[in-house]
């Protein structure tokens, strides 16, 4: 058991060191091309941070485990809301500026809802896998209109500090983006393998340990970047990359996996469903309630998440 948890930590390190350098690669190369940090904040971090989950759900279909591939998706949006937003407001308290997120919460809770359909109707079929990825292509698009339209110049501001500048040259953006492809693919068979050796050991499911280690780790890129937004109180950041990833894991991975192979995940119960759309819903006034996320509601997310965990892992 202790090799496995050795190899799992391993596979989390290597996915987080690929998506970071896939992000620098890729938004550096962005910027080449002529791309506002803003653009590059919405679309290529935005899905950079995202590609841990991606690369885990896909390697786990392709295998036939759907329960990992649904609980990661499922258990990071989950985890992205109670933790990772959580921690965020208790470090240092969110002040709401971005408009979009007027736009963003109402699609969340949407698509979460879909998810909910599908997941309870037994698979997530190919055709809903492009139903998804055809949402998730017309969601981007809208959101960069809107932002360049109506995004204030504060909040810009805060994107151009955080997204990554150039780098020396074209040469290091391949590079980064290469070697960061190679070292998430690396890190996914590595998890996904000691996610299913875990399972056994633990005596517990595997969507189980979906739900739990294996959506914690791949979220942390995401945890990463919001605390240091927080910090930094760059609040925009650390909502948008939460409220963003979630419906990424919905339309993109669950989407994008369902297309290269349906999803069937009989373990993941009606109760980690409605979690994931419980969140989603609470989300919405908390946010909005005085355009500000303070400690004591963070502690409260967190204080959920706690309380879900207390329930499932008895449950096993």
């Amino acid at each position: 058991m202790a090799l496995h948890l050795v190899l799992l930590v391993v596979g989390l390190i290597l996915l987080t060191a690929g998506a970071e350098g896939l992000v620098r690669g890729g938004a550096s190369l962005a910027r080449r091309l002529g791309l506002t940090p803003l653009v590059v904040g919405l679309t290529v971090v935005a899905f950079g941070t995202s590609m841990p989950e991606l690369v885990v759900s896909l390697s786990s279909a392709l295998r036939g485990v759907g329960d990992i591939s649904l609980g990661n998706v499922v258990g990071s949006n989950i985890f992205n809301v109670g933790v990772i937003l959580g921690l965020s407001a208790v470090v240092s308290p969110i002040r709401i500026q971005l408009g979009l997120i007027k736009l963003d919460m109402p699609v969340l809770i949407g698509i979460s809802l879909l998810a909910l359909g599908l997941a309870l109707s037994g698979s997530v079929s190919r055709g809903a896998g492009v139903v998804l990825v055809l949402l998730l292509i017309a969601y981007t698009a809208f959101n960069i209109r809107l932002a360049r339209k109506q995004t204030a110049a504060a909040v810009a501001q805060e994107f151009e500090e955080g997204v990554p500048g150039p780098t020396a040259s074209w040469l290091w953006d391949l590079l980064f983006i290469l070697g960061g492809l190679g070292l998430l693919i690396y890190g996914s068979n590595l998890l996904v393998n000691s996610a299913i050796a875990l399972a056994r050991a633990f005596g517990v499911s595997e969507a189980v340990i979906g739900l739990t280690l294996v959506a914690a780790g791949t979220s942390m890129p995401e945890l990463a970047t919001s605390i240091v937004a927080a910090l930094r109180r760059q609040s925009d950041i650390a909502v948008g990359n939460v409220v963003g990833s979630n419906i990424f894991n919905i339309l993109g991975i669950l989407g994008v996996t369902a297309m290269v192979r349906p999803v069937l995940a009989p373990g993941i119960s009606r109760l980690d469903l409605g979690v994931m759309v419980a969140y989603a819903v609470v989300l919405l006034p908390l946010l909005w309630s005085g355009q500000r996320l303070d400690r004591r509601e963070g502690l409260l997310l967190v204080g959920g998440y706690l309380a879900y965990l207390w329930v499932l892992w008895p449950g096993t």
